[in-house]
């Protein structure tokens, strides 16, 4: 294999590739990035942790056909190096070593075998269906972050995901928040599907394609697997297996309390107040006739205070919120008012928009008076 590259062009496909590559492993292959090429003028990278694998395409001159194993992080970290201009690779596969070179600068690094490499799985031929990527996308960034990263609990650290041909419904829950999102969408889905995708897995594919102008994912499901690609990206996942929380249930059917707040207002307030709920000290909530009180208090550092005006009027309550987790739901409302429901101090919470279509359920702290 002998490839010539620009450096900026190659440089970029191996830092996505090392999302990928895996970091602690007792295979050494899986801590490299598989070059192969493909024709005379596109090389694929792949990289995979066999959790989550990513193939990626890259445009690039082909002078010798062939394919190789590179040690990830060493050969993105030697190309970054580089000076710039365009970045030459030569695979001497009888000495099993890649020699990169740009201007006057000469690496030789070892290589494993391109045979050693895990067979990653292609998109099924039978099942697979597109999806707007950009109504797709926005979801999963409004509901992945609400996961749990409790590895002790697997199921909860996936996204419930269903799709359907006109819809895409996302339910995420770590235990003590809950976000639900359904998102209109043209997809050409045969029958409705429903999965569990780790949280990482989607988040990567919002990261690949939230930086790219892809029109459409297209997506396939077969043996455990599920399988997102693009123009030229190729990203796949493990599913998880097992039963999710019947979240409806979670949901409370009346609240007493409701009112409507500007998002970006309650959203600074927060921001600036939460600053001093520190030590998992809680964000405290009043409402009040006529306005919203904000506070937080945290011994030997110090307090904080800000209210805003708001449509109140009925009895006066107070609760408390983990604040990293009220900001998180309030920043995933895409509308320009929040409506913030309750029940009691002790009950949870709701942020939601003006329709039902994002829903945010929020346990509440307990407060010391």
């Amino acid at each position: 294999m002998r490839i010539t590259c620009p450096k900026d062009l190659i440089l970029e496909k191996l830092q996505t590739s090392l999302k990928t590559v895996a970091t602690k492993t007792t295979v050494p292959v899986l801590s490299g990035i598989r070059m192969e090429t493909k024709g005379k003028d596109t090389v694929e990278l792949a990289s995979t942790d066999m959790e989550l694998s990513l193939r990626l395409s890259l445009k690039a001159v082909v002078e010798k056909e062939g394919a190789a194993v590179l040690p990830g992080r060493l050969v993105t970290d030697i190309v970054r190096s580089m000076p710039v201009g365009d970045v030459k690779i030569d695979f001497n596969e009888k000495e099993q070593m890649a020699e990169i070179t740009s201007s006057s600068a000469d690496f030789k690094v070892n290589c494993l075998p391109a045979d050693d490499f895990p067979r990653l799985p292609s998109m099924p031929e039978d099942g697979a269906f597109e999806v707007e990527a950009g109504p797709m996308i926005q979801t999963v960034n409004t509901v992945a972050r609400a996961a749990s990263r409790d590895e002790t609990r697997p199921v909860l650290t996936g996204v419930l995901v269903k799709f359907s041909q006109d819809k895409i419904k996302m339910v995420a829950t770590d235990s003590y928040r809950l976000s639900v999102r359904e998102t209109e969408v043209k997809s050409t889905v045969a029958e409705k599907k429903e999965v569990i995708v780790p949280r990482a897995s989607l988040e990567e594919l919002a990261r690949l394609c939230g930086a790219g102008e892809e029109e459409k994912v297209s997506v396939g499901v077969a043996d455990g697997q599920i399988i997102f690609g693009s123009a030229d990206i190729l990203l796949t996942s493990r599913l998880i297996e097992g039963k999710f929380p019947n979240y409806q249930q979670l949901l409370p059917e009346e609240f007493k309390y409701e009112v409507e707040i500007d998002r970006e207002e309650l959203l600074e307030v927060v921001r600036r107040v939460g600053l001093m709920a520190q030590k998992n000290a809680p964000l405290r909530l009043k409402l009040e006739e006529g306005k919203l009180v904000v506070s937080a208090l945290t011994p030997q550092v110090g307090e904080a205070r800000e209210s805003l005006p708001v449509p109140f009027k009925d009895e006066e309550v107070e609760i408390g919120f983990n604040p990293e987790f009220l900001r998180d739901g309030i920043e995933s409302v895409s509308e320009e008012k929040v409506v913030l429901r309750l029940i009691s101090p002790l009950r949870p919470g709701l942020l939601k928009g003006s329709s039902d279509a994002f829903l945010y359920l929020i346990m509440p702290v307990r407060l010391s008076s």
